[in-house]
C-alpha cells in the first residue's frame, strides 16, 4: 500500500507539474489522439476545454498548423506510432514552412513497454525526429517547468517545431 501511495503521489505530481508548466507557458490549443501513456495528462487537459480529440495524428498536425498560422502555440499529443503516421505532414508542411508547434510524444516500445508491435517505433522515434530536424528531449515531471519554458521559447521565438518525449512510466503507465 505504501508503494502504491507513493506511486500515485509521484504520478499526480508529475502529471500536475507538466500540466501546470504547459498552462504557465501559454501553450495551446491542444490536439491529440487517445493514448494510454498520456491519459492522465489528457484527462487534465480535457478539463480546461482547450483539448481537441482528432481521429488521426497527421490530421492533428494539420489542424495544429492552422492554429499556429492563426497565432497560437499549439501542442500535438500522440504516441510515437502516430509520429510514424505524421511523418509526411511534418516533412512536407511543418518543417519546410517553419510552422511552430510542440509535439508531446509517448514512447511506446521503450522500457518498460516491451510489446512486440511497438519496439520498432521505440527504436525509430529519435532518428525520425533527427531526420526531420526537430529537436527533442525526454520530458520529466521534475524538469517540466524548465523544459516547457524552453519548448515555448523554441516554438514562440524561434518559430520552430520541437518535441518532448514521454517515457511509458512517467505517468505510471503499466504493461
Amino acid at each position: 500500500m505504501l508503494t502504491e501511495a507513493l506511486t500515485t503521489e509521484r504520478v499526480d505530481g508529475s502529471v500536475s507539474a507538466v500540466h501546470d508548466a504547459l498552462t504557465a507557458n501559454g501553450l495551446g490549443p491542444y490536439f491529440g489522439t487517445p493514448c494510454g501513456v498520456l491519459a492522465p495528462l489528457l484527462s487534465l487537459l480535457e478539463r480546461g476545454g482547450d483539448y481537441h480529440v482528432v481521429a488521426r495524428e497527421d490530421n492533428a498536425v494539420g489542424v495544429a498548423a492552422g492554429a499556429s498560422l492563426a497565432g497560437a502555440c499549439p501542442v500535438v499529443l500522440m504516441q510515437n506510432s502516430g509520429l510514424g503516421q505524421s511523418v509526411n505532414a511534418l516533412a512536407s508542411l511543418v518543417v519546410p514552412y517553419r510552422i511552430p508547434m510542440l509535439l508531446i510524444i509517448s514512447m511506446r516500445g521503450t522500457a518498460p513497454d516491451t510489446t512486440t508491435e511497438n519496439l520498432a517505433m521505440g527504436r525509430l522515434t529519435g532518428p525520425v525526429l533527427e531526420g526531420l530536424g526537430i529537436g527533442y528531449e525526454y520530458l520529466t515531471g521534475a524538469g517540466a517547468e524548465r523544459q516547457l519554458a524552453k519548448a515555448a521559447t523554441v516554438v514562440r521565438e524561434k518559430r520552430l517545431p520541437c518535441a518532448l518525449l514521454v517515457r511509458p512510466d512517467e505517468f505510471a503507465w503499466k504493461v
